[in-house]
Parts: structure tokens; C-alpha cells; sequence
């Protein structure tokens, strides 16, 4: 079964309607052999922020080391992100896997007149693909109340109710009492269910679930209380949580003291599931990153998403967006919501807006914008517009504003899910060779097997892959074709989420293509910068000076380590390390990247300050050298001693794992590399499910940059790494080389470390000692674009990488 055969099989399934309670779904997984028996389950149930708090017991279980599952809804462009293990979504193929399995069985029970809902069979996908991969702890997310929720199909061994207001009411109930009767069922049957409800819901909650442990911000007497300290940047506020005999300090990557609560809820549900110490609690609920929630993608103006969806959460965004009152004149408001929302009392909560675009997202269930219009006017806001696409009334909307306004989407996470894609929008250019080469590129684009035989052949010269809305596609398929290029686009049937397209043509044609796009709706204008950027239309590069903006630059090793894999020991002596960096300068090395710490298999942790004091001394003896260097290390505090003592770069395997690293390339205006790894140290033969593993390393790293974008670093400034050998297999890490070029999509220069690597076992090469295959990889990744390449043996490969280029620009070499 294709993927998009699978995914529109789902998808369609939305046209039943919701069905309260959980005998289908457990009748479901029965019929697919109970797979979830072994794991344990924490359910997250509430009014508002029940989201935000699975993200942060997620984040916090996996700092302690346990390999866990996460279940939330809705999706912003892939119905795959709403399950995720260890961060990573469910592979294409799993969701293929599951529909195959389940499909004879769901057909069955449609026909006897007993369908399942979409909800209720995603579910169901979630809690059968923990199982399938083993992990330790599933982390659900309750979709609607709890007692007759899907995700009720499980035994809890820890669950919480963030909090309870009047939400679907025609389901749920019309009475506080009644929501959180509902809601209180999620309680487990040997803890304390844990709770920041207050008032008549507390009241209803103790006496539904009997055992219960309260979190609050300290104004009531609570087992657990959490404070806000309020917003330090842009991205992050400071909390301060204290239980019983337990005291924990940290940031947030969320906004709005709400947030706090909501990390104490987290904290108390963590602590109920495994020993975790204060260190891991603070570390977890930093990189508790959760789209869409007080989301400041931008500060000139600043532009705030936030998917308040009901009155009582529009209140607390106004409340949070009151902190930056001081930071901007006028409030332009982008929104739009489904339409069974209390409209009239969200507009009531939300801050007063100075004007308003109404618009809507492209899915059924939105609410027209002209009706939107007209409540935000009988509210008494005098400058509204009736817009229609969220892309292009946020084009327009900043467009208008002044570089000292705030820009705020919000009303639906639909609608801040389609204005995100301004962000986090991919052009992925596609090299094409060979028919096998086309097919290969139609096929992961989700084309139908008649669309891929008839387009194969016509995917020449320049390929471009884009994740677009529906309408989008439609309207690039029109305007490619009219200029006589082709396009394919997916099977996908989608209801808001994002597909892919395929353009293909020569560059002339791309370029009228884009003068075509100006003015254009439904967010078009936009898509034209970034096609015109992604293949060099018209772009002028910013240069500030370094090594990788003029060709490819040679990066060399300088391990002050006793036990990396390659010259373990040869250069822990300082001197040692000195004169070996001295005769790297000598062979030509533009970078020379200094680390105190092994990541190869089994490598022990270096403590801090024995990390510092390994490369300090050597970083200082060769700063004045005429050489860019680079601090190889995964700690932020070593990273600033390297920088105190010289250093230029920062280089961070773990891509931005100690979330201080992210401000500490900022502070500093200094690039940052970003690798993808899925474990540092590698753990040795641990295997990893990758649909396509370069487009999903792409789509991984893409998060991570706009995270370090968010903390204030500039994109030319952020350096990606595929990271060749870090939870990669040797065929995948060939495919990452082979197909390089496509890290362009992230508009970042791109390093690649290949050197002496077991990948080239693949080829009847020893580990270890490889120096020729190196030399040969080097020479194809520069031939892919490789904007640095990271290596052992610098004279060798400087010389492969002016080969390259000279085969590429003669001219340029023989003219210097």
C-alpha cells in the first residue's frame, strides 16, 4: 500500500461524526493483538494547556533516559506528528504497516453500520505503534473530556487534569460539574490524579477521583505550587517549582505564567513515573519546545502565533502578550476559527486590537471570514477586513505593519498551524539523472503510479519538491504548465494539511514562473521569495567574512582527546596538539575544529571543567594564528571558555541539545553548527526508521534552525550536518553524501564530516584507517555542494577539494 493511499484512507474518515466513548477503539486493538499491554500510559487531560503539558512530561521522561511515545492532536501539516517516539514522528511506512492491518477490519465494521472515527482510529494507530517499538512510557494527549474519550481506552498508571472550562458543551455537558465529572475519570488506580483545577471543578475533581494532588501558583495552598518569574527573552520565561521535599529552577520555551502551572502539573506527573532528579526535571522542561503556543517568530515587527481556540485561552494570551505592551505601538490581529467556537466571547478576551484581518484556514470546518468580520465590528473595532487565505491576509498584514507593531495570529491552531509554513516552508531541489532517479523523486512526493510512469520523463533540468496547501499546488501546476514546464503532484486528499508537488523545468521557465507568482493569492507572493532563493534567481548572498562563502573550506580535526577513534591520544599533549595545528595551517586548513570530548561508541562524559582545561590552553596558543577555529563540544559552558579563549565557532553534535547553547551563539554573533544526531555518544547498532532518511533529517534539522533563528541567531550564521555515522546506517549514510545538495532547502551552509568513518565498510574499506575513501567522498561532496568538509588528513584533502572546484571553474583557478 502507498502512503498516500493509506493517508487518504484515514482522511476520510472524518466524515463520521464523533462518537463518545471507548468499546471501538478497544475492540480495535484487540483485533490487532493488544500490541499497547506492555507499556505504560499517562493521560493529560483539560480545558487549555493539556498540550503543552504532555510535551513537557515527554521532554522530561526522555531526559532520564526512558524511550518514550507522544500522542497529541490536532497535527499542523502532517498527520503523522501527532505520534512521535523520542521526538521523532511515525514513519510512513508504520502508518502504511497499520492501515493494512486495520483496513479489513474497519471496512467490516462501517458496513455493519458501526464506523470508526478518524480521532478514534489515529488513536488507536498511536497507542499500536508504542507497542510495536517498545517504548517504556506512552504519554497521551486526551483529545475531548476523558471518561468517553478514545485515548481512555488504556490504563493510566499516572494522569493529570491541567484544568476545566465550559468547552464542547453539546458533548461534554453544559455545567462546570459535568465537564469535570468527565474529565476526572482519567484518574489512575494507584496515584494521586494531578490537578491545577480550581473552585467548583476542584471540588467535583476530589470527589470523582478521591486521591488527588493539587498544583498551584501559591495564592491557594496546594501539595504543589508553581510561579512564573516572568519572560527573560523573546522565547523563553523562568519557573520556579516546589513540591513536598523537591525544588526545581528553570526556563520555559513557553510564554505566559499559565505555562508555569502547567510545568508543575508536568514535574508532579514526571516524579509519579520515574526517579528524576531536580537537574533532569529543569534540563526536560527547557527542551520543551511546542509549536504554536505564544510563538514569537519574528521581532520587526513582532509576530506572535498562539492557537488560542476557546474564550478562556484568549484571555491568557492577552494576559501574556501584556508583558511585551511595552515593545510595540499598534496590535494587528490575523484570525480565524472553527465554527463552533464562541466567537463573540473570544473576541471579548482577546487584547484590543488597533486592526483586524479575519481569515480562513483551508479545511470545512472554518468559519466564514465575513462572519468573523462582523463580530470583531459589533465588538467596536473599526478597522476590520474580511480576508480569505491565512498565507495571504498574513502577507498583507505585514506588509502594512510598522517594524514597531505586533503581528498576532491566533483563534484556531489551524490557522497558526497554515501561517507557521511562512516559516518552516521546504523547497527541496532534486537532482535528476536517470528515469530511476525520477521515479524515486515522484514516488516520495506521493504521486500516483500512472502520475509517476507519465512524468518521469519529463523531470529534467531543474527539479524542485515544495509542501504546499491543496490550492497552492493547483494554482503552480497551472502557471508551470502555461510556461511549458511540468508538475506532479500528490495523490494525498487532504483537509488542511500540507502536499507535495513536484516542479520541473529549466531555469528560464522558473524564472518566469516567479515573476508570475507576484501579487498572487493564497500566500503565493511569499512562495515566490523563497523558489526564488532556493534556485538562485535574482539573490544576491550575504558575505561576512568567512572561510565556506568563497568555495568549499577544509575543516580539520584536532582531537585533545586520549580516546577518539581515529587518533585517540596523539594530540592530548598540548604542545602536541600546537604543532599539529600549526602543520594543518601549513597544508591549507581554513577551520580547525579543537574537542575535548569523544563521541565515538562508548565514549565515557567529560566533566566540564576537565573538557575546559583540555582545550583552553591549546585554543589559546594558536589564536592569533591566521586560521578561523572551532570548538567541538555539546556543553555550553565549554563552548563559552572556547570562546573567552579564541575560539570563532561552535560546533555542536548534538544540535542544540543544552538549549544555552542557542543563546550563547547569539550573545556571541558567532556561527553555530547544527548536526543531526539521534544519540551522542553513538550507541552502537541501535537502529532508527527513516521513511526517506535525507528528507527527514532535512525535515528534523529544519526545527532545529528555526529554534536557533528564534533565540536571535541569523540563518547565514547557522551551519547544518547531516551527521554521517550518528544513527544513520552505512547505505543511509552514502545517501546523505549522494544527495547533499538537497540541504540546500534549509538556506544554510552545509558541513560534512565523513572522515575515516565506518561507512565505508560499505565499499571494502577498513574503519579507521581509510584515508583514500575519505579522499573520495570529499571530492563528492564538494561536487554536491558541501560548504565545508570536516576531515582527519588536511593535505590530502585540501587537494581533493581544489580538484573538485577546478573541474567546476577552471577559469576561477587559472585566472588567481
Amino acid at each position: 500500500m502507498d502512503y498516500h493511499e493509506a493517508a487518504n484512507f484515514l482522511f476520510d474518515l472524518r466524515r463520521f461524526q464523533v462518537k463518545p466513548g471507548t468499546e471501538s477503539v478497544r475492540e480495535l486493538l484487540a483485533h490487532l493483538g493488544d500490541p499497547h499491554e506492555d507499556v505504560r500510559f499517562v493521560q493529560v487531560a483539560g480545558s487549555n494547556g493539556k498540550g503543552s503539558t504532555a510535551k513537557m512530561v515527554e521532554s522530561v521522561l526522555r531526559e532520564s533516559g526512558l524511550r518514550v511515545g507522544l500522542y497529541t492532536s490536532p497535527h499542523f501539516d502532517d498527520v503523522r506528528e501527532r505520534i512521535r517516539v523520542d521526538g521523532r514522528k511515525i514513519p510512513e511506512k508504520a502508518l502504511c504497516a497499520f492501515v493494512e492491518e486495520a483496513k479489513p477490519y474497519l471496512v467490516e465494521q462501517a458496513a455493519d453500520g458501526e464506523p470508526l472515527t478518524f480521532f478514534e482510529v489515529v488513536t488507536a494507530m498511536g497507542i499500536w505503534q508504542f507497542g510495536r517499538v517498545g517504548v517504556d512510557v506512552g504519554v497521551l494527549e486526551v483529545g475531548m473530556g476523558g471518561k468517553l474519550d478514545a485515548t481512555s481506552v488504556v490504563d493510566p498508571v499516572a494522569s493529570a487534569v491541567t484544568n476545566v472550562s465550559l468547552e464542547h458543551t453539546s458533548v461534554l455537558g453544559d455545567t462546570i460539574e459535568e465537564i469535570a465529572t468527565k474529565k476526572a475519570a482519567v484518574a489512575p488506580a494507584d496515584t494521586p490524579l494531578v490537578t491545577a483545577a480550581t473552585g467548583e471543578a476542584l471540588d467535583v475533581i476530589r470527589r470523582e477521583a478521591g486521591d488527588v494532588l493539587t498544583v498551584g501558583d501559591g495564592e491557594l495552598e496546594t501539595d504543589v505550587t508553581a510561579v512564573s518569574g516572568g519572560p527573560v527573552n523573546h522565547t523563553e520565561s523562568t519557573v520556579t517549582v516546589d513540591g513536598p521535599d523537591w525544588h526545581v529552577e528553570s526556563r520555559i520555551p513557553l510564554l505566559g505564567a499559565y505555562q508555569a502551572t502547567n510545568a508543575g502539573v508536568a514535574c508532579a506527573l514526571a516524579r509519579q513515573i520515574t526517579d528524576v532528579d531536580e537537574e533532569t526535571l529543569a534540563r526536560g522542561l527547557r527542551n520543551a519546545h511546542w509549536p504554536g503556543r505564544f510563538e514569537v517568530m519574528e521581532r520587526d515587527p513582532l509576530v506572535v502565533l498562539d492557537g488560542a481556540h476557546n474564550p478562556d485561552a484568549c484571555a491568557q494570551l492577552a494576559t501574556t502578550l501584556d508583558a511585551f505592551a511595552d515593545e510595540y505601538e499598534d496590535l494587528h490581529l490575523v484570525f480565524a476559527a472553527m465554527h463552533d467556537k464562541d466567537h463573540r466571547e473570544m473576541v471579548d478576551a482577546l487584547p484590543d486590537a488597533d486592526a483586524v484581518v479575519t481569515c480562513k484556514p483551508n479545511l470545512s470546518r472554518a468559519e466564514d471570514p465575513e462572519v468573523l468580520a462582523r463580530v470583531f465590528e459589533e465588538a467596536g473595532v473599526d478597522d476590520v477586513h474580511a480576508g480569505f487565505s491565512v498565507a495571504g491576509s498574513l502577507a498583507k498584514v505585514r506588509e502594512n505593519a510598522a517594524p514597531d507593531d505586533c503581528i498576532l495570529i491566533t483563534g484556531s491552531l489551524f490557522c497558526v498551524a497554515e501561517a507557521r509554513t511562512t516559516w518552516t516552508r521546504l523547497e527541496i531541489p532534486k537532482r535528476v539523472r536517470t528515469l530511476d532517479d525520477a521515479e524515486a523523486m515522484l514516488h516520495d512526493s506521493h504521486v500516483t503510479e500512472p502520475g509517476v510512469w507519465r512524468m518521469r520523463g519529463k523531470a529534467v533540468h531543474r527539479s524542485l519538491k515544495l509542501h504546499v496547501e491543496r490550492r497552492q499546488a493547483q494554482y503552480l501546476k497551472e502557471e508551470m504548465l502555461s510556461l511549458g514546464g511540468e508538475c506532479a503532484t500528490s495523490g494525498l486528499q487532504t483537509d488542511g494539511e500540507l502536499s507535495s508537488v513536484v516542479l520541473m523545468g529549466t531555469l528560464a521557465q522558473f524564472n518566469r514562473l516567479v515573476d508570475k507568482l507576484a501579487g498572487q493569492p493564497f500566500g503565493l507572493d511569499a512562495l515566490r521569495d523563497d523558489i526564488r532563493e532556493r534556485l538562485g534567481i535574482r539573490v544576491e548572498a550575504t558575505k561576512r567574512g568567512y572561510p565556506w562563502e568563497d568555495g568549499t573550506a577544509v575543516m580539520g580535526i584536532l582531537n585533545v582527546t586520549p580516546d577518539s577513534f581515529h587518533d585517540g591520544g596523539d594530540f592530548f599533549d598540548p604542545q602536541d596538539a600546537v604543532e599539529q595545528a600549526e602543520a594543518m595551517i601549513d597544508a591549507g586548513v581554513d577551520i580547525i575544529d579543537i574537542g575535548g570530548e569523544s563521541t565515538r561508541p562508548g565514549a565515557e562524559e567529560v566533566p566540564v571543567d576537565d573538557e575546559i582545561a583540555r582545550v583552553v590552553p591549546v585554543i589559546e596558543a594558536i589564536a592569533d594564528l591566521d586560521v578561523h577555529l572551532s570548538i567541538d563540544t555539546r556543553k555550553a559552558a565549554v563552548g563559552r571558555a572556547a570562546l573567552d579563549a579564541g575560539a570563532d565557532i561552535l560546533n555542536d553534535v548534538t544540535g542544540l541539545a543544552d538549549p544555552e547553547m542557542r543563546f550563547l551563539a547569539a550573545e556571541r554573533d558567532v556561527p553555530v553548527i547544527v548536526m543531526h544526531s539521534i544519540d551522542a555518544p553513538v550507541i552502537p547498532d541501535k537502529e532508527v526508521e527513516y521513511d526517506d532518511v535525507v528528507e527527514d533529517v532535512v525535515d528534523e534539522l529544519a526545527e532545529r534552525v528555526l529554534l536557533a533563528e528564534k533565540a536571535g541567531i541569523p540563518r547565514e550564521n547557522v551551519i547544518v550536518d547531516p551527521g554521517i555515522g550518528f544513527g544513520k546506517s552505512k547505505p543511509e549514510n552514502f545517501e546523505l553524501l549522494g544527495r547533499l545538495d538537497e540541504f540546500d532547502a534549509l538556506g544554510c551552509p552545509i558541513l560534512v564530516g565523513h572522515s575515516h568513518k565506518s561507512m565505508f565498510e560499505l565499499v571494502g574499506q577498513e574503519t579507521g584507517d581509510n584515508l583514500e575513501a575519505t579522499v573520495a567522498a570529499t571530492t563528492v561532496a564538494v561536487d554536491r555542494g558541501a560548504d565545508i568538509v570536516r576531515v582527519h588528513d588536511v593535505a590530502e584533502n585540501v587537494a581533493a577539494v581544489r580538484v573538485a572546484e577546478a573541474a567546476r571553474s577552471p577559469k576561477r583557478f587559472a585566472e588567481e
